[in-house]
């Protein structure tokens, strides 16, 4: 099994917080959806083998694209690769680009699940984060596209500057009230170079508050469990059949193709990165050239990748998967390692798998980095 991401790198605006590749001039949006699809062709012999069972546009903001656009993709992914019988698409929008209009044509293409980046209910929310769509916009889109797709994810954003526990909590059960089967949710990060960490330094906005961020994961967690969800990954919580194919692939270490500008593709032993420049990826490929680094990496490198996506998972970190892939070396190692935080209640060991507790979920990043193997092999 394999999946393929599509990156399009375009947004109407900055979001303050975002530090994705993306441009907010469409001039080249042609010449662009012509590359992806000569980079689709000219990568086709990496999956000869295997299957492809997701196809995710992800950005910057692929709603940009017009459907007849997106077709062409999905057609161009179809010509070059063996598609399996019943594939996930997922196409990642913005409320204000998902008319009612747009949602009934995007429910009769083979798009069958949208990611609709809603970060927030309230107004000022979103002009502190510098959405492109109002309360009003995220609200009707959803009531709309409920309607037409079964299968919605939508992402909330928490640990915002300013906004309380209870004003939180009140985004989550609007999110409830949709129904939708599927919710992503992140802390919000500042990152360097950003709007946003630029603000912050000078003190136009208050910095985030690491302890809400954390009291406000658990209220989500809390909440959403108590309304049929799995908490199936550090960030995502999902209905019974209804988790992300296409992230979940990830987290396992299954093989993907990242397409486009700044688009990642993995096969388990090497990672490849595309130039993060427009201009650039769409020269190199009109010259049948890949404009991507490619890095091999060592044992090490791969145990320490599965221990990362692992613990952030329901189904954590096999000592089976880690003795039979990697060596006794390495199960010896995170079995020393993982003992301090065990004795801590955050990690714990279940049907001969290394999981992190309640208490631990929120800390997994870092407890993973504790039981990385810092030796090259």
């Amino acid at each position: 099994m394999s999946g393929i991401y599509i990156h399009i790198p375009f947004c109407k605006q900055a979001c303050h917080y975002c530090d994705f590749h993306f441009s907010t001039s469409l001039k080249k949006k042609d010449e662009l959806v012509n590359a992806l699809c000569r980079e689709l062709e000219l990568r086709k012999d990496e999956f000869k083998n295997t299957s492809v069972e997701t196809i995710y546009f992800g950005g910057g903001t692929p709603s940009l694209l017009t459907n007849e656009e997106l077709q062409v993709l999905i057609d161009s992914v179809y010509q070059n690769y063996q598609i399996s019988e019943h594939p996930e698409i997922t196409l990642e929008a913005n409320p204000d680009d998902l008319s009612k209009d747009r949602i009934i044509e995007l429910a009769k293409s083979p798009i069958n699940r949208l990611s609709i980046g809603i970060q927030s209910f309230f107004e000022a929310d979103l002009k502190l984060m510098n959405r492109a769509h109002n309360a009003n916009e995220a609200i009707e889109c959803l009531s709309v596209a409920t309607r037409h797709f079964d299968n919605i994810s939508l992402d909330l954003i928490y640990g915002i500057p300013g906004a309380s526990n209870a004003q939180w909590l009140k985004n989550i059960e609007m999110a409830l009230e949709f129904n939708v089967p599927h919710i992503s949710s992140y802390a919000l990060t500042v990152e360097p170079k950003t709007a946003l960490a630029s603000f912050i330094k000078k003190g136009v906005i208050e910095d985030v508050d690491d302890e809400q961020a954390h009291q406000q994961f658990h209220l989500l967690k809390e909440t959403l469990e108590a309304s049929g969800f799995v908490h199936y990954e550090l960030s995502n919580f999902g209905k019974e059949s209804y988790f992300s194919r296409n992230n979940s692939a990830y987290w396992q270490g299954k093989s993907y193709l990242g397409i486009g500008p700044s688009a990642h593709s993995f096969n388990g032993k090497q990672r490849g990165w595309n130039v993060s420049n427009n201009s650039k990826y769409i020269k190199a490929i009109q010259q049948n050239e890949l404009p991507i680094e490619i890095e091999t990496l060592t044992l090490t490198d791969q145990y320490n990748e599965y221990v990362m996506t692992g613990l952030r998972t329901i189904w954590g970190v096999s000592f089976y998967k880690v003795e039979n892939d990697f060596g006794t070396v390495f199960k010896d190692y995170l079995i020393e390692q993982s003992k301090v935080f065990i004795n801590q209640q955050l990690l714990y060991i279940d049907d001969g798998h290394l999981r992190v507790t309640k208490q631990g979920q929120f800390l997994s990043d870092g407890i993973s980095s504790e039981l990385f193997m810092l030796n090259s092999f």
